[in-house]
């Protein structure tokens, strides 16, 4: 176990897998037999103190949806949110998604101090030109200035001095993403010059796998290598967000506590939470 590193919260990305489900006679999965989907949550958050919710990408989430999401998960417990779909991808921050932002955000509101982050997910389609770009630069200055929002390019074109300097400037952070689309080397150093106060990095993985309920591909050397640059980050910065997908290694909880275990956090064993009554 490493040195404790307590300003990182560590977690996953969604938490209604049916493959985290125990099944009979087989170990590693995170909820005992029997959970049904409206239980997750509540387990879910026994484990890990944030999450990153995957289901905003296809819509705005109604009120009454947030409130059940706070109400099922204790107080310090945090959530970062993909904006929509319609935003990243359909409108490519055009004016026509204006609107829609300004709903997304009054929304978002009602998580209050718990919210972490706003994830801005471009796709790699999403290239460097100059009608992209003069779209980005509008888009920037519509954002709350109240709320975090983190930006991810998945593509290299992107990653170039004035672009991060346009983040700084409307306070975004960049998105540090392990994956297939941007060069590694580049995006840490890109990460030594951010000069925001929180920073969002998200663990993906080629989607190549069919089942999440146990590691099918271990990551340990990777895990150790952005350990590093986590712990930088979280030296210089007051919170210092991580999430996981299942695509990473096969299952994301056992990566989360991978790397929980690696910042000297204190990680919780299944069996500990099946024998626990409801605390909320």
């Amino acid at each position: 176990m490493g040195d404790l590193v307590s300003n990182v919260q560590v977690g996953c990305q969604g938490w209604n897998y049916k493959d985290w489900i125990a099944k009979p006679g087989e170990g590693g999965a995170l909820y005992p037999q029997g959970t049904r989907p409206a239980e997750m949550l509540e387990l879910y958050a026994r484990f890990f103190r944030t999450v990153e919710v995957d289901s905003t990408f296809y819509g705005v989430p109604a009120a009454s949806t947030i409130e059940n999401w706070l109400r099922r998960t204790p107080p310090e417990f945090t959530f970062s949110l993909k904006l929509p779909q319609e935003i990243t991808h359909t409108h490519a921050l055009r004016r026509e998604s204006f609107a829609l932002l300004e709903e997304f955000c009054e929304r978002a509101r009602l998580f209050s101090k718990r919210l972490i982050a706003i994830l801005i997910q471009l796709p790699p389609q999403f290239d460097a030109t100059p009608e992209n770009a003069r779209a980005l630069q509008e888009f920037l200055p519509r954002l709350p200035s109240e709320l975090r929002f983190s930006i991810e390019f998945r593509n290299p074109e992107w990653m170039q001095d004035d672009v991060l300097d346009l983040l700084d400037q409307y306070g975004v952070s960049l998105a540090l993403v392990e994956g297939i689309w941007l060069e590694r080397a580049k995006l840490w150093r890109a990460a030594e010059r951010m000069k925001t106060d929180f920073a969002c990095v998200r663990f993906m993985g080629a989607r190549d796998l069919t089942r999440f309920d146990v590691v099918q591909r271990a990551q340990d050397e990777n895990l150790n290598s952005w350990r590093e640059v986590i712990k930088r980050l979280a030296a210089r910065m007051s919170n210092v967000h991580v999430c996981f997908s299942n695509y990473y290694e096969g299952h994301a909880p056992a990566s989360a506590n991978k790397l929980m275990r690696l910042l000297g956090q204190k990680t919780i064993e299944a069996k500990e939470v099946e024998k626990q009554p409801s605390l909320f």
